[in-house]
């Protein structure tokens, strides 16, 4: 299949409304895609369906994937790009932040996964997961998002060994990027150089190449990052 025939299809994207999921669905409607968005703040959705949830309400998430893939008819890919952060040491971040961490990043991953599952095995679709380069590489004061991101690449490799044949599961795993991420960091915890952030748009494109694959070919993981990307190797 080759960059002119592919189109991506029904595409649900969690944290859709910002940074990577924004690009994401940008590069979904330029490829001919109909995206669905999921994220706890939809005012400035406008491009694509969407539907207002925090994606670590198990309970909520379950609706809200059924509401978007009745919408849409079905799914053939899920990108679950929705993440947060909570720097600091430990014993100095709150065991509720440093939980909601795991909550969003890793369970909410899992609960949209979950939830999808059936009609991604009804179309063998595709699911991609987000992780990160400190999915790969432990830092200090960021145990909440190295835990939660090393999560995510060992749920995802277990799920793409249990579900071959069915349906397809990448994991990718991008270097920092230039979103709104970093927003609401404590000064220190903000990059000082933003030149060796990667643009969003190139994730998405690369996430569109994972699933423009042939039937029978699977890219399993990927990393992407700027050439001078500081968290990789």
């Amino acid at each position: 299949m080759n960059e002119s025939t592919f189109r991506p299809g029904r595409v649900l994207v969690t944290g859709g409304a910002s940074g990577l999921g924004a690009a994401v669905v940008d590069a979904v409607l330029k490829a001919g895609g109909t995206p669905v968005v999921l994220d706890r703040d939809i005012r400035n959705v406008a491009a694509a369906k969407a539907f207002e949830v925090d994606v670590s309400d198990r309970a909520a998430v379950t609706e809200a994937v059924l509401q978007a893939a009745e919408t849409l008819g079905g799914l053939d890919a899920v990108v679950t790009a929705a993440g947060i952060d909570r720097c600091g040491k430990l014993e100095d971040v709150g065991a509720d932040e440093w939980e909601r961490v795991i909550g969003v990043n890793l369970m909410g991953t899992v609960s949209v996964v979950r939830a999808a599952l059936p009609y991604l095995k009804a179309s063998r679709g595709r699911v991609v997961t987000v992780a990160s380069t400190l999915g790969k590489r432990a830092l200090p004061e960021a145990t909440a998002y190295c835990a939660s991101k090393f999560g995510v690449v060992g749920f995802s490799h277990s799920l793409a060994a249990e579900t071959g044949g069915e349906i397809g599961v990448t994991t990718m795993i991008p270097g920092g990027m230039k979103t709104r991420f970093f927003d609401d960091r404590a000064e220190q915890y903000k990059p000082q150089d933003d030149s060796r952030l990667n643009d969003p748009a190139n994730v998405a494109q690369a996430i569109l190449f994972v699933l423009s694959q042939p039937a029978g070919c699977e890219i399993r993981e990927m990393l992407i990052c700027h050439e001078e990307e500081g968290s990789w190797p």
